[in-house]
């Protein structure tokens, strides 16, 4: 470098120690400056290029138009270029006219003209690809002005001391060169336009991210807008900004579904190999082959291996300047110990202290900020994908996995994935298999008991109306609490384990110091402690605590997240439907669907429920499916949709179908979007489906008309009016093919007929297209076009209706027994006027609907009973139709607007605001225990005392005198550190136990205490909140309450003691300190209040949009058959990507606010050490090496701990909502008590089941109209009354306060003279029996249903099984009375599960028996028979039957007629029919008059 500087004014030196370092006023050999210093940013350049060039290569965000700003900075880079070459001509000019420039002269301004064009050239190029604001230029003209400032201060010191300016040219060009360049740096940091073309000029909200300027991304200062916005008010929805198109779902998923495939691809066998799947547990601790089964790791992997290397990069820089400052203090100290060393040593090195800590900080955030985005994406991705696979698995998986555990793996696994991200990078370290073989198997047995108990809990929330009329809660709630217990015994010991590993950590660095020191001053006496030894190794042990301390967090993410992996997995590698198992496009000529051969089960190991089915269906044609219960009439349907798996056999069905099943399956949303079903709106043709499925009188009943938002499940219809929207769905649907399962069975006789006439029958809309209908009536088969026979899964006969009778088969016995008398055929005279009545008589008909299921809707009462006053008033003449409406097209949006408002049943989910109220955390701390709490941090405080006291005795300790080149008293020295060190590590131990004990208290106690409100809740509670919502508590707050509060709170305590503890060191140290630390937590407070009020706020937001996400996931698994049926999985893949993206866009910000809090409190953390060191120097003489050592190595540790304060605290606000949202449903509304002690009723009451109705009124809520109005009736003990009566009139409202799940407004009902309200509800309900509507079986054995509590003999089951017709059925399954019932009954068909009720209630056996349109489901012989058992089973009990078809209480002693809730007849039937009133209408309509 000399020869380059020549001879001459440069001076031939490169370096010059005594002019650069031992001086105090330091400066650089002009050679330096002119060669290596003034090439430094042209270096970096270069270096830089070929990344960025294939960069932008990439980058396509169309390009900027030319702006001023663009003009100016390109005229720079010009300016700077001309000036560079006046230099080099310059010299060029000095050499011709004799003197020689040194080499250098030429060489330099070569370089930087060159440099100089570059950059223009990139300016130019980067506004072509869309860079708005460039991080290479920043940096580039960032590092020319500082290194062009040496060179500033140099040349005015040197013009200064020799009185005159040596070198006037290249005086004046470097000035202007440096005016430039400082141009240059100040506009690079503006940005440019947003490109053309690009998102932004069409979105309303875009992220800032996108769009912000480099210095903006590096310090996250682009966050702060909504930072002061959340700060301002709290946040809403419309606030969030939309998300980054690569972050939404669509392109996610579709990124991890391709790699999966790809990976399923390459191991095809893995499905052949292994058709069982084994338990979880089995899997651990066997080993076994391990190239089978494709890998959804490798899949994930590969799909964001970008994201995964771009966070290693920035963590490997990260890491090696976190040992930077750790020499810096070495330096320091030494320069403490030097009394002779200028003092700009210490100032340089607290400044570069500072600039190595902000380095630090802004690189740190970068990587967190890249990790948790891939986080963010790689859960999106996985529920996405595991959404998909729900789709299309197949019924035998289904009935393995519940919706539990699948909303399981899309709630709890996907996010443990989330959770482990950030630790991924620590896998550089160690292999601590030991501990991962205990952890997974206490991980996977955990994951068990919560997929059990939330299961269990969702049967409960579908089951709680059955539990409540059964008084059955006790039983269950056993069995919740008993999961519940193995569930906290598995995490108390869990805990330990974690407590036990925290001490070994927390004990480690410190043992690894404690030897360190021990052998160094053992070893040799001549080796003296001295404070640069003590406190670098001790700050570098500090630096080795980071990783340490989060391992055992990494170790148990790690776990979680391979027990999640491996469950994600065997979901994802379950067997799926085969799309080809029905041939789509060819089949023989003239016909619709054919079945040749066809044999088909539900499941690979159970026996076949179709075998050789030959069926050949014409298009166009009817055709009429029946046989009795559980022959396979509703399998044969799932056959002709795919849902079966076939054995053999060719299935073909030509043309879109259209599905009705058995029980229809209603979404939550308005009730025009589930007729529509994603189809477009054509008016004509809706209009028509509502007509046709006899719809509209009912929309004149609902609330807001079409518009009603109904709940899910369909809980604010009534069963007919569910089967009428399912039946509308299909109609409008258009399709070529109707597979319709027994649409007929949930409506009133006479509203069956109109359906058949409209839409099914030779006359409907639905006549020239072919139909294959499910049905139990009898009167419609003359007019199909044939009848297909079904027995034990074979078709038994085939043919016209006219063949069969000749036949003489088992199906001309049928009819001859079950087919109505020939006399009343006449029937059908009605007129078309009368017709139209009868709809609306329908739907305000017999029909338990709106006004008696649902005791929910204020609005809708009122509304409701209006129209019904509206619909009387019409005259009592009853035959006057109902005219239609007509309204234009404005007035018809405004009343849309009110309908939906009126229409809403479920109310939003509501969000808290504002600051987390103290009573949630005094709630906590409450149900941890006082004294726990109190002894938690006591026990902190003093293991931060014994940590400061160790630390002071090893300053005091260096700084002992050296007598002789040795310390004296080495081993007390030695000594006292080592206990105070163990001290510590036992307190941090006992706080952590002391913690576990507190948490899984608070756990038990919080789970109780919503468990149990929740089973004590009114039926209205449930009716109106949707069951997603509930879950949502049991699953994910409890989860948050058992596994994530306590680590936080401890997190919070350490890092609150460590930033306390460093405070009182730096003060105690240097007293100045004092001045700086006011101002500084001024700013640490105001950004920890900007912070914590929008995180939260975004927070609430993330969870209430979480629910939606599940809602619409079970509520899609309950439906596939009917969504695959129309073919509609593509648009529900959208509707679930929508809704995580809404999720998505309030978790981005979340992540965001993360990190500009970090990098704006860790800024406050390097100002700590920044002034701790300066304060250091200052002070220098009265201070001694020891306490400087001490003072900054802990200022060195509390940038750490006052971001984990700040992420802690807020972690802890935003966990503790879990709290919150948990008592918020501990504290809802109970019914009354269960049990009365002082006043139970008389053993063996009710002994005759008289029931008398007194003066008895009801209404649904406080504030709404009377439903019933003072009933006042008397039925003797053992009588049998029938109930009949429009919808609405009152007949379900009278049944549910007989069992109080509706109190009296005024009035009583007695029972025996006892009044039902003295007594508890359960002594009241276990006295009582009914057969409900709908009926709903728990998983679990048959024998559970029967009898939860194990009360009765084998015997009496098996007599009831008996009586109920269901004993041939149980005894075929060689499970007998152990035969496992699927989630809500799904392995038996309806009939059987309606048979199963009729069991419970024989087995009860109670005095008084309400029927309630028990046998709707149920085909005519088995009805006959059942019918026949209530009488002579039930022959001296009380029986109330709410009739549905009159033949069944025509034999009744008397028939109680309700009119809008009032009595309007009661009397014999005979007498009734004889008096010519509302009963004697009915019956002619059924053909019974």
């Amino acid at each position: 470098m000399d020869r380059l500087c020549g001879s001459g004014e440069l001076g031939s030196k490169f370096w010059d120690s005594n002019l650069s370092i031992y001086t105090d006023t330091p400066d650089l050999t002009p050679c330096f400056q002119n060669s290596l210093l003034a090439w430094i940013p042209c270096i970096y350049l270069w270096a830089a290029l070929p990344c960025y060039l294939f960069y932008l290569r990439h980058n396509k965000n169309g390009y900027i138009v030319l702006t001023r700003l663009s003009r100016i900075k390109t005229a720079l880079g010009v300016l700077l270029w001309c000036v560079s070459w006046v230099d080099l001509f310059y010299s060029f000019h000095g050499l011709l006219s004799g003197s020689a420039p040194a080499p250098v002269l030429f060489v330099t301004p070569l370089v930087v003209g060159i440099t100089m064009l570059l950059a223009t050239l990139l300016i130019q190029y980067e506004r072509l690809r869309g860079v708005q604001s460039s991080g290479v230029l920043i940096i580039f003209w960032l590092l020319c002005v500082i290194c062009a400032i040496i060179p500033f201060r140099s040349k005015i010191l040197s013009a200064v001391a020799e009185g005159k300016i040596l070198d006037p040219l290249r005086f004046t060009t470097f000035y202007i060169y440096f005016a430039l360049v400082l141009c240059a740096l100040i506009l690079s940091c503006f940005k440019d336009k947003p490109p053309l073309f690009s998102t932004e000029n069409i979105d309303p909200n875009p992220c800032p991210e996108a769009s912000a300027g480099f210095l903006s991304r590096l310090s996250f200062w682009w966050f702060t807008k909504l930072a002061i916005l959340g700060y301002r008010r709290p946040l809403e929805e419309r606030d969030l900004w939309t998300l980054n198109e690569e972050d939404c779902s669509h392109k996610l998923v579709q990124r991890l579904l391709e790699a999966w495939q790809k990976q399923q691809a390459a191991r095809p066998q893995a499905a052949a190999v292994e058709q069982k799947i084994p338990g979880e547990d089995e899997v651990l601790l066997k080993a076994r082959p391990k190239s089978q089964k494709p890998s959804f790791l490798w899949a994930l992997v590969r799909t964001f291996t970008s994201s995964l290397l771009m966070g290693v990069g920035f963590k490997l820089i990260q890491d090696l300047l976190s040992f930077i400052n750790p020499q810096l203090l070495s330096i320091l100290i030494r320069f403490i110990s030097d009394p002779t060393a200028p003092s700009w040593w210490g100032f340089l090195l607290a400044g570069l202290m500072f600039v190595s800590s902000m380095m630090q900080t802004l690189i740190l955030h970068q990587y967190y900020h890249s990790i948790f985005v891939m986080a963010l994406r790689l859960r999106t991705a996985i529920i996405g994908v595991i959404y998909r696979k729900a789709l299309v698995i197949t019924n035998s998986v289904k009935r393995e996995s519940t919706v539990g555990e699948m909303v399981n793996l899309m709630s709890v696994d996907a996010q443990r994935f989330m959770d482990v991200s950030p630790f991924i990078n620590l896998l550089w370290s160690a292999p601590l298999q030991v501990i991962l073989a205990i952890y997974f198997l206490w991980q996977v047995q955990q994951m068990k008991f919560k997929d059990s108990r939330i299961k269990l809990m969702n049967e409960i929330l579908n089951g709680i109306k059955v539990l409540k009329l059964y008084a059955w809660e006790p039983s269950f709630l056993e069995q919740i609490e008993g999961i519940r217990q193995s569930e906290l015994h598995l995490l108390r010991k869990g805990a330990y384990l974690q407590a036990v590993s925290t001490f070994i950590w927390v004990c480690t660095p410190f043992l690894v110091t404690l030897i360190t020191l021990g052998v160094y001053v053992c070893v040799d006496e001549n080796n003296v402690l001295d404070a640069e030894k003590a406190f670098v190794s001790l700050s570098l042990f500090n630096i080795l605590k980071i990783p340490l301390n989060m391992l055992p967090q990494l170790i148990s993410g790690l776990t979680q997240a391979s027990v999640s992996l491996k469950r994600i997995q065997d979901f994802l590698n379950q067997d799926e439907l085969d799309p080809q198992c029905v041939e789509r496009k060819t089949i023989s000529p003239g016909y619709a669907i054919t079945v040749h051969n066809g044999t088909f089960t539900w499941a690979q190991d159970l026996p076949p429920a179709l075998h050789s089915l030959n069926i050949q269906i014409p298009k166009g044609s009817l055709v009429a499916v029946v046989g009795p219960v559980g022959c396979g009439k509703s399998s044969l349907v799932s056959a002709l949709l795919g849902e079966m798996e076939k054995l053999e056999g060719t299935v073909s069905v030509k043309g879109s179908v259209a599905y009705v099943p058995q029980q229809a399956w209603i979404q939550n949303c308005t009730l025009q979007e589930n007729v529509l079903f994603g189809q477009p709106m054509r008016p004509k043709r809706y209009q028509q489906a509502l007509e046709t499925c006899a719809l509209l009188a009912d929309l004149d009943v609902l609330p807001g008309g079409d518009q009603t938002e109904i709940g899910e499940k369909g809980i604010n219809l009534s069963g007919g009016q569910r089967q009428r929207v399912s039946l509308a769905r299909a109609v409008y649907s258009d399709a070529n093919i109707f597979l319709l399962d027994d649409p007929l069975s949930a409506v009133d006789s006479h509203v069956a007929k109109h359906i058949f006439d409209q839409v099914i029958g030779p006359e409907g809309v639905l006549a020239d297209k072919t139909r294959v209908l499910v049905t139990h009536g009898i009167s419609f088969l003359p007019q199909t076009d044939f009848i297909i026979v079904l027995a034990d899964g074979q078709v038994s006969e085939m043919g016209h209706y006219s063949e069969l009778l000749q036949h003489n088969g088992s199906f001309a016995n049928f009819l001859r027994n079950y087919a109505p008398d020939e006399d009343h055929k006449d029937s059908e005279a009605l007129q078309d006027a009368d017709e139209e009545v009868l709809l609306v008589e329908d739907t305000l008909s017999t029909h338990t609907d709106l006004t008696d299921n649902e005791p929910s809707m204020y609005e809708v009462r009122k509304q409701f009973m209006r129209q019904m006053s509206s619909m009387s008033s019409e005259g009592e003449s009853q035959n006057r139709p109902v005219p239609k409406r007509h309204t234009n097209p404005s007035e018809k949006e405004m009343q849309v607007m009110k309908a939906k408002e009126t229409g809403a049943l479920i109310t939003e989910e509501t969000a808290e605001t504002g600051n987390v109220k103290m009573n949630v955390f005094w709630d906590y701390a409450k149900s941890v225990g006082l004294y726990t709490t109190l002894a938690i941090c006591l026990l902190y405080a003093g293991q931060s005392a014994a940590a400061i006291g160790a630390n002071v005795w090893l300053s005091a300790w260096s700084n002992d005198a050296v007598v002789d080149g040795r310390q004296n008293n080495t081993s007390q020295r030695l000594g006292v550190y080592a206990a105070l060190g163990i001290l510590q590590g036992l307190l941090v131990m006992l706080s952590a136990f002391t913690m576990v004990v507190g948490s899984v208290q608070a756990a038990r106690l919080l789970h109780a205490a919503l468990l149990h409100n929740k089973i004590r809740s009114p039926q209205s509670f449930f009716d109106t909140t949707p069951s997603g919502r509930i879950l949502n508590r049991f699953s994910k707050d409890i989860y948050v309450i058992d596994e994530v509060l306590a680590p936080t709170i401890l997190m919070l305590f350490n890092s609150f003691f460590i930033s306390i503890s460093t405070l009182v060191v730096i003060v105690a140290s240097t007293p100045l300190f004092l001045v700086v630390v006011l101002p500084l937590a001024v700013l640490y407070g105001f950004v920890q209040r900007f912070y914590v009020a929008t995180s939260r706020q975004l927070k609430r937001l993330e969870s209430i949009s979480r629910s939606p996400i599940f809602s619409h996931f079970s509520e899609t698994v309950t439906g596939t058959s009917v969504i695959r049926a129309y073919g509609r999985i593509e648009d529900f893949k959208v509707l679930s990507d929508r809704k995580v993206d809404t999720n998505q866009k309030s978790s981005y910000p979340y992540i965001a606010s993360n990190r500009w809090l970090g990098v704006h409190v860790e800024f406050v953390g390097n100002c700590v050490v920044l002034f701790a060191a300066l304060f250091a120097v200052i002070g220098r003489n009265s201070l001694n090496p020891g306490i400087v050592g001490l003072s900054v190595s802990y200022a060195l540790q509390v940038t750490l701990a006052l971001n984990w304060m700040i992420r802690m605290m807020s972690d802890l606000e935003s966990n503790i909502i879990a709290v919150e949202r948990v008592k918020e449903y501990s504290k809802t509304e109970t019914e009354a008590p269960w049990v009365i002690e002082g006043n139970r009723a008389p053993e063996g009451w009710p002994t005759r089941g008289a029931v008398e109705f007194r003066n008895y009124s009801v209404r649904y809520r406080p504030g709404l109209e009377l439903v019933l109005k003072n009933l006042t009736l008397r039925v003797q003990g053992g009588e049998k009354v029938g109930i009949v009566g429009r919808t609405g009139a009152g007949k379900s409202s009278m049944t549910l306060c007989l069992f109080r799940i509706l109190e009296a407004a005024e009035g009583e009902i007695c029972i025996d003279g006892l009044n039902v309200a003295h007594i508890g509800l359960h002594d009241l309900r276990s006295q009582l029996t009914i057969i409900p509507q709908d009926p709903i079986l728990f998983s679990g054995t048959l024998r559970m249903n029967l009898d939860p509590f194990g009360r009765y003999s084998e015997e009496d089951i098996w007599r009831a099984l008996e009586l109920s017709h269901l004993h041939a059925f149980v005894s075929s399954q060689p499970a007998g009375l152990d035969f496992q019932c699927s989630e809500g009954g799904d392995n038996l068909s309806v009939g059987q599960r309606q048979l199963v009720c009729l069991a419970r209630a024989l087995l009860r056996k109670s005095r008084v028996l309400v029927l309630d349109e028990a046998t709707a489901a149920i085909d005519l012989e088995t009805d006959d028979l059942i019918q026949g058992t209530i009488r002579t089973q039930f022959e001296d009990c009380t029986v109330l039957t709410i009739a549905h078809r009159l033949n069944t209480i025509m034999d009744y002693n008397r028939v109680l007629v309700l009119d809008k809730g009032v009595v309007a007849e009661f009397d014999s039937p005979t007498n009734l029919i004889a008096a010519g009133g509302i009963f004697y209408g009915m019956a002619k309509d059924a053909g019974l008059a």
